[in-house]
Formats: structure tokens, sequence, C-alpha cells
């Protein structure tokens, strides 16, 4: 399935609207993690876990809002964005959603 973060597609013709989709993910941190981090953090540079936590966690967003899309027989999603939001001490959400279309 194409997914664009644009309002258009190079090339395609959008012949209709079908809603907005969504996929989200709630991901909460570990204590090993948070032990490397404490770490990382008094003598600097990336902290490579919670790198890989998000990029894991945008991922899975993306699938399950691909997955929403193919359900109502989009064929595209354009306008894609990503939020996140804590949902409590330690947890946050990750949330993709854009405008399910229909192609020519």
């Amino acid at each position: 399935m194409i997914y664009v973060t644009t309002e258009t597609i190079s090339g395609k013709t959008i012949i209709e609207t079908l809603g907005v989709v969504r996929g989200s993910t709630v991901r909460a941190r570990n204590i090993g993690r948070d032990i490397f981090a404490g770490l990382k953090n008094i003598v600097g540079g990336e902290i490579s876990e919670y790198t890989k936590l998000l990029a894991d966690s945008r991922e899975q967003a993306l699938k399950r809002m691909l997955d929403d899309a193919s359900r109502i027989g989009a064929d595209a999603v354009v306008n894609v964005r990503f939020t996140t939001s804590q949902v409590m001490q330690g947890a946050a959400e990750m949330l993709a959603y854009g405008t399910a279309v229909k192609l020519q």
C-alpha cells in the first residue's frame, strides 16, 4: 500500500476519500534500559535503547494504520502523521494516522 505525508500522490489520481485511519501502540520503559540510559546520560551520546524502542513503536503503529486502511478497502493513505503522548509515568502511546483514499 502507498502511504505519503503529502496531500496527493505524484502520478496518481485520488477518486474517493474513505476517512481517517489510525494505528497505535503503547510502550513502557524497562528497568534495564533505564539503568543504561541513566549511565549514558552522565557521559553523553545517543541513548540507543530508547531510539530502538521508539523506532519499533513507530513501525508497529504504522503497520496497524495500514491494516486499518486495508480493512476499509483503501489503495493508499495520504497526510500520514505521527504523534506521541504520555499515558502514565514511564509509558507512552505512539499514534500513526492519515486519510485513507481510493486511487484511479
